[in-house]
């Protein structure tokens, strides 16, 4: 066994769900299995965006972000669901608890994915029978398929979670690197994007292994100082902790969402602008954090994408604050083309326990004034959802929210309560 568990190393799982929001979907109605599926966000506008697909879509070409209409193109019968997020949460929910079970040492980082560090499990047998005992068991009890990647870091369980889909068990030690991780492609690499990869490619980087001997120098010339952060992940060196707390460790809160057509029509933007900056106001309240800065994303009809920030002089967390700001970003940087997608994000988060609040005696009356009506307010909208009054004198079916492309992590500390 000790050739499993080091003296001084550790064993790191990544456990990445397979499909996770089609599997869930299948789980729930098994008749959807061996089908093509796909999850797509608002079918009914713009056609849909694929969120996520099953391995049968897949092998027919599907893939995530592409457009309804393309992937109806090459799959013909492509089943098409709206996405669950209560569903996928829940099922989240029990996956992590599996995980606590083996050990408190879980880092949650998504919906679907997290690590594990197992170096303290030794009475559980050999890593690669905990990995089998705790993939069934997650196939057994939730009908879903997930794959772990076993490493003595985060980086290379990562990887490794990735060589063998579905249900996947694949070992990456550091000895395994020249055969296994850098032969290939650089864009393969975990942190490592389109852009970045092209910066590689334009001084003969073409795979992991060539970034993992290319001269630290040269890196630093074309990438700065991430260029050395890749070239130690590129040759197995990661000290990150698996950590546990980390899921509440934040520095900005945002929300975006696509618009139903690409419009120039500023009725629309201005109430997109006010329902993000209501969801970044109650995701703030959320984590009882305020921010300094506002940042506003806008993709343009041609997926040109602008960032504009604006740095205040004090902590916010309203959302007629948040909407100030981010109208006044919109207003200056907005070229009037049609806007495809909105996004407004709180950054330099802090919890408000480590703000130090200096409020004038008129500004605290004031504040101290509205509070029993925020109280109420968030009370109601707890119990009934958002917007409760103004649901009075809506028309029923112009209230129904979309749904989200995008999951928010705020409810991946689920598993603990």
């Amino acid at each position: 066994m000790s050739q499993w568990y080091p003296k001084n190393g550790r064993v790191i799982f990544h456990i990445d769900m397979n499909c996770f929001y089609a599997s869930v979907e299948m789980a729930y109605n098994p008749k959807l299995k061996g089908k093509p599926l796909a999850i797509a966000g608002n079918p009914e506008e713009r056609k849909g965006i694929i969120v996520t697909s099953s391995y049968e879509a897949r092998a027919k070409g599907v893939k995530t972000t592409m457009p309804l209409w393309e992937a109806r193109k090459l799959c013909p019968n492509l089943i098409v669901m709206r996405p669950n997020f209560d569903r996928y949460r829940m099922a989240s929910k029990e996956m992590f608890k599996m995980l606590a079970e083996i050990t408190p040492h879980v880092q949650p980082v998504s919906i679907d994915e997290g690590y594990m560090d197992i170096s303290e499990c030794q009475e559980l047998g050999s890593p690669i029978k905990i990995a089998e005992n705790l993939q069934q068991e997650i196939n057994n009890k939730l009908d879903l398929p997930c794959s772990i990647g076993i490493a003595p870091n985060k980086f290379l369980a990562k990887m490794a979670s990735d060589m063998k889909k579905p249900m996947g068990i694949t070992v990456l030690r550091k000895r395994d690197l020249p055969h296994k991780l850098w032969p290939l492609p650089a864009r393969e690499m975990h942190g490592i994007g389109e852009k970045t990869a092209a910066k590689l490619n334009s001084v003969s980087i073409k795979t992991i292994g060539d970034l993992a001997n290319k001269d630290v120098y040269q890196l630093k010339q074309v990438l700065g100082i991430n260029g050395e952060r890749l070239k130690n992940l590129a040759n197995g060196i990661d000290s990150r902790p698996v950590d546990p707390d980390a899921v509440y460790e934040f520095k900005s809160i945002g929300s975006s969402q696509t618009l139903p057509n690409d419009t120039t029509s500023e009725l629309d933007i201005r109430k997109l602008m006010q329902s993000l900056a209501d969801n970044v106001e109650r995701r703030l309240k959320r984590k009882n954090a305020a921010g300094l800065s506002v940042q506003l994303m806008i993709r343009y009809h041609d997926l040109k994408t602008i960032t504009r920030s604006k740095k205040l002089k004090v902590y916010i967390e309203k959302k007629e604050d948040i909407l100030y700001v981010a109208n006044d970003l919109l207003q200056k940087h907005w070229n009037l083309e049609p806007i495809r997608l909105l996004g407004i994000t709180v950054q330099d988060a802090e919890e408000k326990q480590h703000i130090a609040h200096q409020l004038d005696i008129f500004t605290y009356e004031k504040e101290a004034k509205k509070e029993k009506l925020y109280t109420v307010i968030d009370e109601l909208s707890t119990k009934y959802g958002e917007n409760t009054f103004k649901k009075l004198n809506k028309n029923k079916d112009n209230d129904q929210e979309q749904p989200r492309t995008s999951f928010q992590k705020d409810f991946l500390d689920d598993y603990k309560k």
